[in-house]
């Protein structure tokens, strides 16, 4: 390529909205309108293509802070999650940027690693930085007073991880018909002693997959196998560690183990194949999340699948209506099961 298809001064900053419009042969504020996501259907089509051709043949970006300052928007919209290596998280992400970036705004992500001390300072830190909306998908109980007050300055939507006892806008899925799907899953196959390997329970959505599991179960008669602790944090090394205590304490192993979520799933089968119990010749499994390599475990893993990158979507259009002053409702997405290798009749 020559200097003529890519201007040497393209990242300098030196071209101004007044050389775009000089060369466009309009007004600078049409300029303006036609290159503002929020304007610029304002501008004649034919205008706003002509525009947006001269702009990019002389390299011109907009200058950001200046428009923020005039505006009181940053165009940008924080991110926040609890586990960034977390598979099942990535496509929450996924859809929450692909909405904002059709809008025009820019995702400022960060990671909370599920500490409630780092919650409150990414929090801080993107409202000093004046993000015009946040989206949390790591929420814990302890965490709702400072997202319920980082809201009286930016709107913020929660996604993921519901909260109880708020008045923040939520896009969740029913859990508790996640664990009724579970139960009745094995109850079909004709487990009828079962376990439970528990998710934390200032998360939300863990307490309210045990009951709806435990639902079916006394309704049905099963006998579920206590295990005497819960998850720290919904990680393969607290699978790992609740799955090596139910071996320890259960007299009698269950045919069937329901993980709260995949990643715990896969540390209780690491233990098990440790331990020479065959998944699931000897003993069930069922996940939950259908993160994007569950179906690629040896066995595939039967789980509860979660729309991630339908929250994401709906998360992003969420925001992006309180950032428009609409009104906004909670939104809940129904879970389904997904059956594979990792279940089986007894």
């Amino acid at each position: 390529m020559n200097s003529k298809q890519i201007p040497t001064d393209r990242w300098s900053g030196s071209v101004t909205l007044n050389d775009v419009a000089r060369k466009a042969g309009v007004h600078p504020s049409t300029v303006s309108r036609a290159l503002d996501p929020a304007k610029h259907l304002r501008v004649k089509e034919s205008t706003r293509e002509r525009i947006i051709e001269v702009a990019d043949e002389l390299g011109y970006r907009p200058d950001m802070v200046a428009r923020g300052l005039k505006s009181g928007k940053t165009g940008t919209v924080g991110i926040v999650a609890a586990d960034l290596g977390n598979t099942f998280v990535t496509p929450i992400i996924h859809g929450i940027a692909a909405t904002l970036e059709s809008s025009g705004l820019l995702p400022t992500i960060a990671e909370s690693q599920d500490d409630h001390a780092r919650m409150a300072n990414i929090l801080d830190h993107m409202l000093s930085r004046r993000v015009d909306g946040i989206v949390a998908l790591a929420a814990r109980a302890a965490d709702r007073k400072v997202l319920e007050s980082a809201s009286q300055i930016a709107p913020i939507v929660l996604a993921g991880r519901p909260l109880d006892r708020t008045t923040l806008p939520q896009v969740v899925q029913d859990n508790e018909a996640g664990g009724r799907l579970a139960a009745e899953h094995l109850a079909a196959l004709g487990h009828r002693r079962v376990a439970q390997l528990r998710g934390p329970d200032d998360v939300a959505n863990f307490p309210r997959r045990a009951a709806g599991f435990t639902s079916v179960v006394d309704a049905m008669g099963l006998v579920e196998v206590t295990v005497p602790d819960r998850a720290e944090r919904p990680v393969v090394e607290e699978g790992q560690r609740l799955m090596e205590l139910l071996l320890e304490t259960s007299i009698d192993l269950p045919t069937a183990v329901f993980a709260h979520n995949d990643l715990m799933a896969v540390g209780a089968l690491a233990v098990l194949r440790q331990r020479s119990i065959r998944v699931p010749d000897d003993v069930s499994l069922v996940g939950y999340n259908d993160m994007p390599m569950a179906g690629h475990l040896t066995p595939p893993l039967t789980t509860v699948r979660y729309q991630s990158l339908e929250v994401g979507r709906r998360a992003g259009e969420m925001i992006l209506g309180l950032l428009a002053g609409k009104p906004s409702e909670n939104i809940t997405l129904a879970p389904s099961l997904v059956s594979r290798g990792s279940s089986r009749r007894v």
